[in-house]
C-alpha cells in the first residue's frame, strides 16, 4: 500500500487496534492477548500516554493507510545510540507492505530525527512473515535469543536482526 503513514497513537485508537488485538491470528507469537475490550483500552490508554513522559524514549505510532487504523508501530530508545523497533498490523491487511512501510518509516525516524547508531527488531523464528519484514528492511539476522518469552505454547525464542546507521543511510 502506497498511503501508509505513521501518526502518534491516542487513545481513540482502541476501538481500531482492539479490532484485531483481540484475534489469535494477531497475537500468535506474543505474551499478550487475544485481548479483551478492557485490555486494549488499557494498553492503548498507556501507550498514548508515552508521548507525554519527559523524557520520552517510547514512540508508539497508530499505523494508517486509506484513512483507517489499521495497525501500531513502535520505537523505543534504549541508550548507548540504540533503538528498538516493533508492529503489529491486522491480519486482514498482512501481506500488502503495511508493516514494511510503517518499520521503514521507524528507522527514519530513529536514524534522522534521533541520530541513533543502531536499530534492532526481534521477532519468533515461526513469524516468517515479521522475518521477511526486517530482512527487507536491510537488517542483519545476527543470532537466535533462547527462551526469551513465555508464550501460550511455551517458551519462545526470538531472532534478533539490526542495522547500523550506516547500513541504513548507504540503502536509502
Amino acid at each position: 500500500m502506497d498511503d501508509v503513514r505513521l501518526r502518534p497513537l491516542e487513545y481513540d485508537d482502541w476501538a481500531a487496534v482492539h479490532d484485531w488485538a483481540k484475534l489469535r491470528d494477531s497475537c500468535r507469537y506474543q505474551a499478550w492477548g487475544p485481548n479483551t475490550e478492557a485490555e486494549t483500552q488499557s494498553y492503548v490508554r498507556e501507550a498514548a500516554r508515552l508521548w507525554h513522559q519527559r523524557p520520552q524514549t517510547s514512540f508508539p505510532h497508530a499505523v494508517l493507510a486509506g484513512g483507517e487504523v489499521l495497525g501500531i508501530a513502535d520505537l523505543h530508545l534504549r541508550g548507548n545510540g540504540q533503538g528498538e523497533i516493533g508492529y503489529g498490523i491486522h491480519p486482514r491487511v498482512w501481506g500488502r507492505g503495511l508493516a514494511t512501510a510503517a518499520a521503514r518509516e521507524l528507522l527514519r525516524i530513529a536514524f534522522q530525527v534521533h541520530g541513533l547508531h543502531r536499530v534492532y527488531g526481534t521477532c519468533d523464528p515461526r513469524n516468517t512473515g515479521s522475518a521477511r519484514v526486517l530482512t527487507k528492511l536491510g537488517m542483519t539476522h545476527e543470532g537466535r535469543l533462547r527462551e526469551t518469552l513465555l508464550i501460550r505454547d511455551g517458551w519462545r525464542d526470538s531472532d534478533l536482526y539490526a542495522i547500523l546507521d550506516r547500513e541504513w543511510r548507504a540503502g536509502i
